[in-house]
């Protein structure tokens, strides 16, 4: 997985570093077809954002958190991608196993 933490208006500290990078690699742990992640943290008067754009094969995902901590907002971001990559794995599951169902017939 390339990650790849870029800051707004905000300077990414490694503290910061390593805290995105803890809470991003469940993400590796459920779904392993990650390509890149993307993560961008901006601070906009009282208010911190954090956006993800992650590249998984033959699809991408975008979620942004909005929080006045920026660390709530990280992990806000991580629960947010994390069930968005399972509803994705969960998709794709279930696709081949309809196909593969379709083809029993009923007595």
């Amino acid at each position: 997985m390339n990650l790849q933490i870029s800051g707004h208006h905000l300077e990414i500290t490694p503290a910061i570093h390593a805290y995105v990078t803890g809470k991003l690699e469940r993400v590796t742990r459920h779904f392993d077809n990650v390509i890149d992640v993307n993560v961008i943290l901006s601070v906009d008067k009282l208010i911190q954002k954090a956006e993800a754009t992650v590249h998984l094969s033959g699809k991408g995902v975008f979620v942004e958190a909005l929080d006045e901590d920026l660390y709530a907002a990280v992990d806000s971001l991580a629960d947010k991608l994390d069930r968005q990559i399972q509803k994705h794995k969960q998709k794709v599951q279930d696709h081949h196993r309809g196909q593969k169902m379709s083809h029993i017939v009923a007595e």
